[in-house]
């Protein structure tokens, strides 16, 4: 116990005040971009090969790689949006 002028404290010690277990907050992850853009390139490629392989059902491969790809961005977003939910709130 520390004496502190006129009074007693018992936890006058600074690193149990500074450090205590009950007042340190949660640690936030960390976010990764490298693993968002995966996220997203990977969902993008996907469905760019998905609308390639319908385009080449119906005959035009092009173009069903261009709808695909189109799809596949606003797809990729939610994605990222959806794996990193926690760390935009």
């Amino acid at each position: 116990m520390r004496v502190l002028g006129v009074t007693k404290y018992p936890l006058a010690d600074p690193s149990t005040l500074l450090f205590s277990p009950r007042m340190q907050g949660n640690p936030r992850p960390s976010f990764q971009p490298a693993e968002a853009g995966a996220v997203l390139a990977g969902t993008v490629g996907v469905c760019g090969g998905a609308g390639a392989l319908v385009g080449w059902a119906a005959g035009n491969t092009g173009y069903g790689a261009l709808a695909g790809v189109v799809i596949g961005l606003p797809a990729g977003v939610f994605a990222v949006y959806r794996r990193f939910k926690g760390y935009f709130s």
